[in-house]
């Protein structure tokens, strides 16, 4: 009889979430005035937000965080189809006020396309950092010179 531990699998969706939240507030704040203060404000929460995803990206496997790089472009150009539109025709036919419209959609597009970037970034350092461990192992066995120690 086999004693089997069952570990669950982690994979702390939370930081996701909070690197959304914290990219979310940066987009809105940025988008709404042009001075120093909010500017400063934005640029902090979207360092803690890059922080959170790459906390996050340390915590997955390749494939997830691929999967969730590519759900995040869909999902970035979605939104993104709304400006095509125009924020204040779609704020005219939705009921209520218009610019907590354009906010809103504003910091959706701002946080989704700064997820997707940053998880494409890390990927892709990912990526890099096995693509290189190996090529660098066949050149140095392909092309070293051999040793002066005999090899018996």
């Amino acid at each position: 009889m086999h004693d089997v531990i069952l570990t669950p699998t982690r994979s702390d969706r939370l930081l996701v979430a909070v690197s959304l939240a914290l990219f979310g507030v940066a987009g809105a704040l940025s988008a709404s005035v042009d001075e120093l203060g909010p500017t400063l404000g934005a640029t902090t929460l979207a360092i803690a937000g890059v922080y959170t995803l790459a906390k996050y990206a340390n915590s997955v496997t390749r494939r997830a965080l691929a999967a969730l790089a590519l759900v995040l472009w869909a999902g970035f150009l979605a939104v993104a189809t709304l400006h095509v539109i125009g924020l204040q025709t779609i704020g005219a036919a939705v009921p209520g006020p218009t610019a907590v419209l354009v906010i809103a959609v504003t910091a959706a597009t701002w946080a989704l396309l700064l997820t997707a970037c940053s998880t494409t970034a890390f990927l892709g350092f990912r990526e890099y950092g096995t693509t290189v461990s190996t090529e660098t192992l066949d050149e140095q066995s392909i092309e070293s010179e051999p040793s002066d120690y005999s090899t018996r």
